[in-house]
């Protein structure tokens, strides 16, 4: 009942301009911050592990700061599933099309940033792209996510349960794929390699991907900016990529995402439990 009623605010709320949108956004943020004693943990566990150079007053700014900016792109969603196209090339400004090679296979590195749901919504806008599809616990949400990120230019949403095989068919397809590879699945298909200093389980899969299909790397670095607009920017695709050194490459991938992060520190997804993973015998950082 309460996602539906949650769902409603969101389809309503769009009504609005997008800047008040925003400015609601991070409101509801801060009723996350005050009612979530879990996830402002989590973020406060984060912060102190990857900025130990900032003392208690300082990080705590950056864990409000990350909650409006998380509530904010929370009720944006509402655009992005319902609202008119025309705000979205309006208020998403797209930069770099042209650094996606148009005569190989492309994946398209999406850290996750709070923006890369608006990122994703934006470029296929502009054409037709793939991506993976985690199935939602909730059937309501389930449907509401997946034919609002289907919204523009026929998208296709690969099962996380179809494995490589899916993804490297859409790759050889010509298709690029949307891929954010840098949360913490666990120990499987993972290695530790650092994330602002901190040995943080990473899957592999960028390097294997980008050798199994041929394809080119193309970063994405999604920004919120004031007053409810966002920049979504292309970089050119990485140089001699992959190496025969999968280490080598899943250290690229996060040195890469720590530096833009460094840049927006508020703006990278540290609700979700990045350090869950420890190595054998490392204590845990999250009980």
């Amino acid at each position: 009942m309460l996602i539906r009623i949650g769902l409603v605010c969101m389809r309503l709320v769009q009504l609005l301009p997008w800047r008040m949108v925003a400015w609601l956004g991070y409101g509801l943020g801060m009723a996350f911050y005050r009612l979530g004693r879990e996830r402002r943990r989590v973020a406060r566990t984060n912060f102190r592990r990857c900025f130990p150079e900032l003392d208690d007053v300082a990080r705590e700014r950056l864990v409000r700061a990350h909650f409006r900016a998380f509530g904010r792109s929370v009720l944006e969603r509402g655009i992005l599933w319902w609202g008119n196209p025309a705000r979205l090339r309006k208020y998403v400004q797209v930069s770099g099309l042209d650094n996606i090679p148009a005569n190989r296979p492309v994946i398209i590195l999406a850290p996750h940033f709070l923006g890369l749901d608006v990122a994703w919504s934006r470029l296929t806008l502009e054409r037709h792209f793939a991506s993976v599809y985690a199935e939602q616990k909730n059937e309501t949400f389930d449907a509401v996510l997946l034919k609002g990120r289907s919204r523009f230019n026929d998208p296709l949403l690969i099962s996380r349960l179809d494995g490589l095989r899916g993804i490297v068919k859409a790759l050889k397809s010509g298709v690029p794929f949307y891929y954010l590879p840098d949360l913490d699945y666990g120990p499987r298909d993972a290695i530790f390699v650092p994330f602002f200093g901190v040995p943080a389980a990473t899957i592999t899969g960028l390097s294997r991907l980008a050798r199994l299909a041929g394809a080119a790397v193309v970063p994405c670095v999604t920004r919120q900016l004031p007053g409810g607009r966002y920049s979504v920017t292309l970089l050119p695709a990485w140089e001699d990529f992959p190496t025969g050194d999968i280490e080598a490459d899943t250290r690229r991938q996060n040195d890469f995402i720590e530096q833009q992060t460094r840049t927006m520190p508020e703006q990278y997804y540290w609700l979700h439990k990045r350090f869950k993973t420890r190595p054998e015998g490392e204590p845990r950082f999250y009980d």
